[in-house]
Order: structure tokens, then sequence, then C-alpha cells
């Protein structure tokens, strides 16, 4: 791996530890300067390594959600979700007409109809609809990862768990102690696995190695 890939890998995984690290601490100001820092250096990674275009894109489409996703307004959560939407059709691209399982495809249908249908309910009546619709778009992005191979497909089921994590903040469900560090640490864990999974699919082992 060539030494800027290095640097800038070592240099998300510093703003991932301390992006984590302030959500346990309870230190806003920590996230905020983290938090922002983590796509754009994923991205400048995969680009380094020779990404195609649309991962960058959804990855660098992944950071505007985040950048929006600090703000508390509903028309931020509503802006950044969007964003977020936008990387899962990049990602959707992405992955093409490869090959995917029948069977996880029927178990990711399951689990969309049962958190939809769960959730419904709880969410303010505004956000309802977009979320049901965001949800079928993550959910359809998660099965489709998996034709990329296992460290993809993981990446998706994490990507998926962590915004199902904001979803049920939002319901105002009952939360995990410090739900914030679940949500960013499925969510880091996601956008690198995601990486990882298409520059090995797109490379090989001999260019994704560190």
């Amino acid at each position: 791996m060539k030494t800027s890939s290095r640097a800038l890998l070592a240099a998300f995984a510093l703003a991932s530890a301390v992006d984590l690290l302030s959500l346990l601490a309870g230190a806003d100001l920590g996230h905020r300067l983290a938090k922002p820092l983590l796509m754009p250096l994923l991205a400048a990674y995969a680009a380094t390594r020779g990404a195609p275009r649309l991962l960058t894109a959804a990855l660098l489409l992944g950071w505007g959600g985040d950048v929006l996703l600090l703000s508390d307004a509903d028309g931020a959560f509503l802006a950044g979700m969007g964003s977020f939407a936008a990387g899962h059709v990049c990602y959707l691209v992405l992955f093409g007409r490869r090959r995917t399982s029948p069977a996880l495809g029927a178990l990711y249908a399951v689990a969309l109809t049962g958190t939809v249908v769960l959730l419904w309910p709880d969410l303010p009546a505004g956000l309802r609809i977009p979320v049901a619709g965001y949800s079928l778009l993550l959910t359809a992005m998660a099965y489709r990862s998996s034709a990329l191979g296992r460290t993809a497909g993981i990446g998706g089921a994490l990507f998926l768990l962590s915004d199902t994590l904001i979803a049920t903040d939002v319901a105002a469900w009952p939360q995990l102690p410090a739900p914030d560090f679940w949500v960013m640490l499925t969510y880091i864990a996601a956008q690198y696995l995601l990486t990882a999974g298409t520059l090995h699919a797109m490379y090989g082992e001999r260019r994704t190695t560190v």
C-alpha cells in the first residue's frame, strides 16, 4: 500500500477513535469536530486505492448526511436522509446485477416489513412516509451489498442496523446506554467494510491489504 494510503487510513482510524471516545465521554465538541472528518478521509483513502467513482460519491454523500444530522432541526434530518438515500443509490448502481441469495433477500424483506410496521405508530406523522421510503432503499442496498462478498455484505447489514437505531430514537423507543456511540460505531464499521469489500471485489487482495 502506498504511503499516502496508509496515512489516510490511519487518519480515518484516529478520527473514528476520537469520535467514538468523545461520544462515550459526553464530549460533544470532540464529536462535532471528528464526525465531519470521517467520510472525507475514507473517500480520500479509497481514491488512492483506485476506487470506482460511485464508491467515492457514496462516501461523500454520506459525509453530507453526517454534517446535516449534526443539527437537530427537522429539515436538516430530512435533508440528511436524502443525502444518505442518494449515497445508497450510488451503492446500488455500483453493485450492478451480480447475483445474490434469494433466501437472504427474503430475510431482509421480513426485517423491513417488521421494522416499518412496528415503528410506524410511534414515528412523527410527517416522517412516516419518508422513513418508510428510505428504509426500503436502505434495505435494498444492504441486501445487494452481499453481491460483492462477505465483507461488503456485513457492511451493508451494519448500515441497516445503524440507521434502524436512529429510527428507534426518532420513534422515542427506549435506547441503549450511550445510544449515539452505538449508532456511530455501526455506521463507521459499515462504511469501512463497504469500502474494503468493494475494493477487494474490484481489484483483489493484493491492492486492499494493509
